[in-house]
């Protein structure tokens, strides 16, 4: 047979069996005298087994290690490790399919954020918060969409079972949105505007401490916002906006300092009572 012939009789095409023969899977056959290969019914069997393995889903590398094998081993321990990784894709595929079903049923019912596909958590939160009009509570939104596909899944959890309960508290929200007001007032001012301050203090005051205490446990805190990101966190917003969100960061982070203060002085106290 030509390997026109013999690809037609397997069902591959002749640049397979010249690839093949490149990768080594198929042994190249002696040209005759008038320079044409001639392939006999063994290459046919080998090929043919080659499209099989190929089929599975294993690769040429695979498929090399199974035909170098007489006995027929490596084919159990591949074919093994081809049904287990399989399985994982499988389970992954089972978990978007979840994962889409949600975000279907949220479209469906008017519940998905128009920042996208967010986190089950954050799209709770977001709709607890409610729609609002304000361009900073936007782009807070955005923020809050950033870090969650930013942080691991533990953090995230972590991160919205201390914010969840502050979006269900109509007091606190009506709070966050009027400080969310003020910040847009100075969208066209500069960063020594006098109402920088007061504004920052305002905002650090309203950081609650439980979020404080999430922050302070990793690299969730004021220095998550040094180096390349916090310079390009902070080009996000006004010159006056940037000067209270840097100032409140600086009110927050010796708010924090100052908590581990007294708790290492109870501490100390607890320690010399003894």
């Amino acid at each position: 047979m030509r390997i026109g012939e013999l690809a037609a009789l397997v069902g591959v095409t002749s640049r397979t069996v010249r690839h093949y023969h490149q990768q080594g899977l198929l042994p190249e056959p002696v040209r005759r005298a008038n320079g044409y290969r001639e392939y006999g019914l063994r290459d046919a069997v080998v090929l043919a087994r080659i499209r099989r393995l190929t089929e599975l889903g294993l690769g040429l590398a695979e498929v090399r290690d199974v035909l170098a094998d007489d006995a027929g081993r490596e084919l159990v321990e591949v074919l093994e490790e081809l049904d287990a990784d399989l399985a994982a894709q499988e389970a992954a595929i089972a978990r978007r399919r979840a994962r889409l079903g949600e975000l279907v049923a949220q479209a469906r019912d008017g519940r998905l954020p128009v920042e996208g596909p967010v986190s089950a958590e954050l799209a709770g939160l977001l709709g607890a918060l409610g729609p609002t009009d304000s361009p900073m509570a936007a782009k807070d939104r955005e923020h809050l969409a950033l870090l969650d596909s930013l942080v691991p899944d533990e953090q995230r959890a972590e991160l919205f079972a201390v914010l969840g309960p502050l979006a269900g508290d109509e007091g606190y929200a009506a709070r966050a949105q009027a400080l969310y007001e003020r910040l847009d007032e100075l969208a066209d001012a500069a960063a020594d505007d006098p109402r920088v301050e007061p504004l920052a203090v305002a905002l650090a005051d309203a950081v609650p401490d439980a979020l404080l205490a999430f922050m302070d446990e990793g690299e969730q805190g004021d220095g998550a916002f040094e180096g390349a990101f916090g310079e390009a966190f902070l080009a996000d917003f006004a010159p006056a906006q940037a000067a209270v969100v840097r100032r409140m960061l600086v009110l927050v982070k010796e708010r924090t300092a100052g908590g581990r203060a007294a708790e290492s002085g109870d501490r100390g106290e607890q320690g010399a009572g003894r």
